[in-house]
């Protein structure tokens, strides 16, 4: 689908239009985890995801129209590879009706590409300022399709709050605002700040093409889906928190069965998740759940937080600390926080 019918003109591209427009988004934090994707192409997801978008951590995209031949986009400085991106501008383009290029710039207030879904607060800021940018109001579903063709977890990142992806959709759905849940925090634990060796997007492929438990873990993912939502629902921390471990450890599984093996834990990760462990033998909620990359993020009430970072913090290493509670979704500018 194409054209303007779906979409209202802000304004006409050179006629008194801001020559900027400013987006921020936050990374989405999948309990559920999304790894894989659909054989039907389209950066289509394989499995089902359940996320909470965080706040406390963003991505800030800000967006112009180009009167150059191709699109550009830096991340905290660094031009980016166009053919990265060739694929997302295609794909908004077509769904905004639209043929003008974009020069973007975007910066994150945490590390990048490190395995703290840098990807997802990414697409998602980025979507909103080529929108904007470009005077076309979508709607946050069309927005959200729009994020997913440059990476399927940014669909998420475009609401706020808590949101679901199913396996195949070509966008989210939120499932309930960040205000469901006021007393959840997340601490981010970061035990390594460079980017990572092996991209998300090539690990998923080789997990796809080289480890004989990818298909279990497509079946296990759904099957952990409902009672992700019944936990969510309930706000029953140890339950969401369990399940939230073992789609983690599902996920890391089949990554550590290709071959070769994938692995993106560090000694400082093993030391965070037997932290955990000790927390939660102590009475101390505290229940983490890992990405593709070595950082882990713990899920805890506000009671419990201070004591969480201050149990990480006790580990040395070089460990930072980073607490976030869920969080809006797309914000414009300017004037944002």
């Amino acid at each position: 689908m194409t054209g303007f019918p779906r979409f209202h003109p802000l304004h006409t591209p050179g006629h008194g239009v801001s020559e900027e427009a400013v987006c921020r988004a936050g990374p989405s934090l999948a309990l559920v985890k999304y790894w894989g994707k659909s054989l039907s192409g389209d950066n289509l997801p394989a499995t089902p995801s359940l996320a909470v978008t965080l706040g406390g951590v963003h991505t800030e995209t800000r967006a112009s129209l180009s009167q150059a031949d191709d699109d550009t986009v830096s991340v905290d400085g660094a031009v980016q590879d166009p053919a990265r991106y060739s694929f997302f501008f295609d794909t908004l383009r077509r769904e905004l009706g639209i043929s003008a290029r974009f020069r973007a710039a975007s910066t994150n207030s945490f590390p990048t590409s490190a395995g703290l879904a840098s990807s997802s607060s990414g697409f998602a800021a980025l979507t909103g300022a080529c929108a904007r940018a470009a005077g076309c109001a979508a709607s946050t579903a069309d927005l959200s399709a729009i994020a997913r063709a440059g990476s399927a977890s940014a669909a998420r990142s475009v609401f706020g709050g808590f949101v679901l992806l199913p396996a195949g959709a070509r966008r989210a759905q939120q499932v309930y605002g960040p205000e469901h849940w006021p007393d959840l925090r997340i601490v981010v634990a970061v035990t390594h700040r460079a980017p990572k060796a092996v991209t998300s997007r090539r690990a998923m492929e080789e997990t796809r093409a080289r480890s004989p438990y990818y298909f279990s873990w497509i079946k296990k993912s759904s099957d952990l889906l409902p009672g992700a939502l019944r936990a969510l629902e309930s706000r029953d921390l140890e339950l969401l928190g369990e399940t939230a471990r073992h789609s983690y450890s599902l996920m890391h599984g089949a990554i550590l069965g290709a071959r070769p093996p994938i692995l993106y834990w560090l000694p400082a990760t093993v030391s965070v998740i037997h932290a955990c462990a000790a927390m939660r033998a102590a009475g101390v909620g505290a229940w983490e759940t890992i990405d593709a990359g070595p950082q882990v993020k713990i899920l805890c009430l506000s009671k419990d937080a201070d004591a969480v970072i201050a149990r990480v913090g006790a580990l040395g290493g070089g460990i930072q600390t980073i607490l976030c509670r869920p969080g809006p979704g797309l914000q414009y500018g300017p004037g944002l926080p």
